[in-house]
């Protein structure tokens, strides 16, 4: 099993990152280590032959409440489950001298593969996003996530994830 990103290290050049949102900047910058040090989250990176960062993405732990999750999906799951298991997308961004190369596809296929991956051993029913704005909703919709309602979050079952890897 490989993946093209690695967790993020000090070697890796985030300085200069910018994929033209600040909020994804900023996190980059400043948070992602403090994150990963507490273990918040894990951010991997897609670093070039010089170790400056292409792109980057966050994964973590979390749950949905049932409620959230379409009928005909809730429907199949055990009752005594109030909140479900999950994984965070947290963040996705591509530096913007990488923009149109197909790194955010890549980035994406990469994350909902470590997070099957990652399913295997810790449970988890979906990957969920919050996304940033509506440019990150429509990539995300383009790739099957689903609008969960009143919640402003997507998901996309793990068991449509894993028909892509098995």
């Amino acid at each position: 099993m490989s993946f093209l990103t690695v967790p993020l290290e000090n070697a890796h050049k985030k300085k200069n990152f910018d994929c033209g949102k600040p909020p994804l900047n900023n996190y980059l910058h400043v948070q992602a280590k403090q994150d990963m040090k507490r273990r918040l989250s894990v951010c991997f990176v897609l670093a070039d032959d010089l170790n400056k960062v292409k792109g980057y993405y966050t994964l973590s732990n979390s749950s949905i409440p049932r409620e959230w999750v379409p009928e005909e999906i809730e429907r199949k799951l055990p009752p005594a489950y109030a909140d479900l298991p999950t994984t965070l997308l947290g963040r996705l961004a591509v530096d913007v001298t990488a923009k149109g190369k197909g790194f955010g596809k890549d980035l994406l296929i990469d994350a909902l593969k470590r997070s099957y991956e990652t399913s295997k051993t810790v449970g988890s029913m979906a990957i969920i996003v919050d996304p940033l704005d509506e440019e990150a909703e429509r990539f995300y919709l383009k790739y099957g996530f689903i609008k969960l309602p009143d919640s402003g979050k997507m998901f996309i079952p793990m068991a449509t994830v894993a028909t892509l890897f098995t």
